[in-house]
């Protein structure tokens, strides 16, 4: 009989008698680590999950911001009909969300935890460190000193240590960006108010940006946001009624109105076989910086937007932040705040997931011209039995992988791989 690893949690113990009783471990509880856990574990497959459920949403996220996904695209995939958001509010007695409501975090968050508690059981919320390749299988080791064997993992810990702040904003922080330092990213903030009557400069012109900027005013900052784009785009108000006609020619998606947006949502397997630099380019141009509708009149002609400007140096000066911006006119004057905020996006990197070994990382083929993993068509790296899922699966299989939209046809595709694997 298989003996027990040093610091082995009982419950593992039967999991270790071979390879096909070894379970499969999901690094991250978001949209996709709960929806992969679930469809496996209707498969009769062993699965760990680890993580805190839905914790980017709960600390990566602004007291007070809404989602930009409509109702319609915001399900998690359950096993088997009753776990969409329309049923956790029916169940809760708490009307149904149309294209008109903008969806308030905390909601999705409560209906994370319940899509949990029906479809997935015990999340353990021991942070996993190290994954290593052991024999056939994978050496998972926790923070609390424990480890396990595992027969195949599923990293889905969404944008987690993906944060990106351009290298003329981190100079300002060598000790690293936060909340109390100099520069922080929208990822770092679950309450603004923290800057009331304080100046802060918004570096993007996304929607955590605009939200955010939002949020800053109306906590008592002084906000003004920097876009490097010539417009800011918004959103249209969603119409409920449309007549066939559009709804032929502008077919509705998940992820908006139009064949490209439509085509690439019904067949995320279709952009995977696209040649690599199609699919990069799709990646990095696809539904690019925008703000919600509902959001706009909390912006226009309330905080200040400079658009078609870039920030070139920025030197701290006593507790202050001087920035240099240079603009479609030129260089404009420097701009003095208390705070900078970037809202500037997250870069896939590979190298930005320490739990992974240096040699398993560097066993995992890229896709060319990037640091996101290739994947097959099950989501399976060039390591057997070592899954991505979510945004660093979307230079492979489309946009529709960066929300939660894509977690149906993930873990469809893994589950169906992995059962057939055991």
């Amino acid at each position: 009989m298989t003996q027990s690893l040093p610091g082995q949690r009982p419950a593992d113990e039967q999991a270790l008698r071979g390879r096909g009783g070894l379970p499969v471990v999901i690094v991250g509880a978001g949209p996709y680590g709960l929806s992969v856990a679930a469809h496996l574990r209707a498969a009769n497959v062993p699965v760990r999950i680890f993580g805190e459920v839905l914790g980017s949403w709960r600390h990566a996220m602004a007291t007070g911001m809404f989602l930009k996904s409509t109702p319609a695209a915001t399900d998690l995939s359950a096993p088997e009909p009753g776990g969409r958001l329309a049923d956790f509010r029916r169940v809760h007695g708490e009307p149904e969300l149309t294209e008109l409501t903008p969806i308030p975090c905390d909601v999705f968050v409560r209906y994370g935890q319940w899509f949990q508690k029906r479809y997935v059981g015990e999340v353990d919320p021991a942070r996993v460190v190290t994954v290593e390749r052991d024999g056939g299988g994978f050496l998972v080791r926790l923070d609390d000193g424990q480890q396990l064997r595992a027969r195949a993992v599923v990293v889905a810990t969404g944008l987690n240590g993906l944060a990106y702040i351009p290298e003329e904003l981190r100079t300002l922080v060598p000790e690293g960006a936060g909340p109390e330092a100099l520069v922080s990213h929208t990822s770092h903030h679950t309450d603004l108010s923290r800057y009331a009557g304080l100046r802060v400069a918004v570096v993007g012109g996304g929607q955590s940006a605009l939200e955010s900027a939002a949020l800053l005013h109306e906590a008592g900052a002084e906000a003004r946001v920097l876009v490097r784009e010539r417009t800011v785009l918004w959103g249209t108000t969603p119409d409920l009624n449309r007549p066939w006609t559009q709804r032929i020619t502008r077919p509705a998606s998940p992820l908006g109105t139009g064949w490209p947006l439509a085509a690439v949502c019904w067949a995320p397997g279709g952009v995977r076989r696209l040649p690599a630099p199609a699919r990069l380019l799709l990646f990095r141009r696809a539904l690019g910086p925008s703000g919600g509708w509902w959001l706009r009149s909390r912006v226009e002609g309330v905080v200040p937007v400079a658009t078609s400007c870039r920030v070139t140096r920025a030197t701290a000066d006593e507790g202050t932040v001087r920035l240099e911006v240079a603009g479609s006119l030129g260089e404009a004057e420097p701009m003095v705040v208390d705070h900078v905020l970037a809202a500037t996006g997250y870069r896939l990197d590979l190298d930005a997931l320490p739990f992974l070994t240096s040699g398993l990382r560097t066993a995992v083929s890229c896709v060319p011209g990037s640091k996101a993993p290739h994947l097959s068509g099950s989501f399976e790296s060039s390591v057997p039995g070592l899954y991505f899922t979510g945004s660093l699966a979307a230079p492979m299989f489309g946009p529709m992988m960066r929300f939660v939209a894509g977690t149906e046809y993930a873990a469809t595709h893994i589950t169906r791989r992995v059962a057939t694997a055991s």
